[in-house]
């Protein structure tokens, strides 16, 4: 792939963590083929007096999928009786991990500004199998990788995109938490042991392991569901929204996790906020609007992904001295500016390049892919000083 189709791909996984924008390889369901089906892919969306918008975000067609209607042995784990806490919260993590065929919606349900802009809602689709890439004492990290097939306009299925997605790592009862300040900003700050006692943190990572997210909460379960709540938190715009409008820098909202027998989801609840200069919320105007999202995981049947499992494994080695550097640079400055976002500057593209080097059968162990070759790309995304 060359430097072109690199920043091509940064249009289409620009937005990774959990509002996931795919509006350049996303595809539909199968299932909507009638030419008028787009006009019932929502429930709700503005008031039924007026016209309504036809949902932006992805627009070509995926190849059909199979999904899996059984109760996962991940599920069923997770419904033992006797498990402690922890591990009750700990078993629910892990469902998350498998094939499935995801959707994601976004609306815009309330408008705070003078005039109402009717903003289309966003939707888009993907597969993606997600793999449990460390499972420790306390911690667990999960990471996303897309395997794509799309349908041309004859019908044809082309060969599968396979590209890394976001990660998310859960920790229990940590003692710090690396949070969004605003304007390409993340700060890590020390937890007391009232914030930190019961409590799991989820860190939502980007496409190339620089930060997006982070917030503290508590799982619940059921015999019909588990969920996890997060407390109030501030989280860069993604592709979706940046593309699109330039009148707020930051979504304020909780982000809820729930398991279920054969699949999971997650919702969000944002305020659209608008900061000054020096990242705190503009007191003339500190909010434009509220969004609902949701992404839906539908388990697949086992199989499908073998492109994403080669990608994967070799490249593992290489994603893990990203992470490395990205500790290691919050750990020596605590306090992280990056020049811009990733996705909108293509900033991962460095990194990019040496993980598709290393995929086609290039030596992990090039100078281009080392620990001392990461750390320079990684310091050179951050800010001056």
């Amino acid at each position: 792939m060359n430097r072109g189709a690199l920043a091509a791909l940064a249009c289409a996984v620009g937005a990774a963590a959990a509002a996931v924008s795919l509006a350049a390889v996303a595809q539909t369901p199968p299932a909507a083929t009638p030419a008028s089906a787009a006009a019932l892919r929502y429930t709700f969306s503005w008031p039924i007096d007026r016209p309504g918008l036809q949902p932006r975000g992805g627009v070509t067609r995926g190849a059909p999928v199979t999904l899996d209607r059984s109760p996962s042995a991940a599920w069923q784990a997770l419904q033992a009786t006797g498990l402690e806490p922890a591990e009750r919260d700990r078993r629910a993590i892990l469902a998350m991990a498998g094939t499935y065929r995801v959707s994601f919606d976004f609306l815009e349900v309330a408008s705070f500004a003078a005039a109402d802009p009717k903003l289309a809602p966003y939707q888009s689709w993907a597969t993606e199998k997600v793999y449990v890439d460390r499972d420790e004492p306390g911690f667990i990290s999960l990471v996303h990788i897309l395997e794509m097939r799309m349908v041309d306009a004859g019908g044809t299925v082309g060969e599968p995109f396979v590209t890394k997605h976001w990660r998310q790592d859960w920790r229990y009862q940590p003692t710090t938490i690396v949070e969004y300040r605003g304007r390409d900003r993340w700060q890590q700050r020390a937890l007391s042991a009232a914030e930190r006692s019961g409590v799991w943190l989820q860190t939502v990572h980007q496409v190339d392991e620089s930060p997006r997210y982070a917030s503290l909460g508590r799982w619940q379960h059921n015999p019909s569901f588990s969920t996890w709540l997060s407390g109030e938190t501030w989280r860069p715009l993604p592709r979706r929204e940046w593309s699109v409008r330039d009148d707020y820098q930051v979504l304020i909202g909780t982000n809820r996790h729930t398991v279920a027998p054969t699949g999971w989801t997650q919702e969000e609840n944002n305020l659209k906020a608008a900061l000054t200069l020096d990242r705190s919320l503009d007191a003339a105007r500190p909010f434009v609007g509220r969004e609902y999202g949701m992404a839906r995981y539908e388990r697949l049947v086992p199989g499908g992904f073998a492109a994403a499992d080669r990608y994967y494994e070799k490249t593992r080695p290489f994603w893990g001295r990203v992470t490395s550097a990205w500790s290691s640079a919050f750990a020596r400055h605590g306090t992280l500016t990056l020049r811009g976002p990733v996705d909108k500057l293509a900033l991962f593209v460095p990194l990019f390049e040496r993980a598709e080097r290393i995929e086609n059968g290039g030596d992990d162990r090039a100078a281009d892919a080392s620990q001392d070759a990461v750390d320079r790309i990684v310091d050179a995304m951050r800010a001056p000083s």
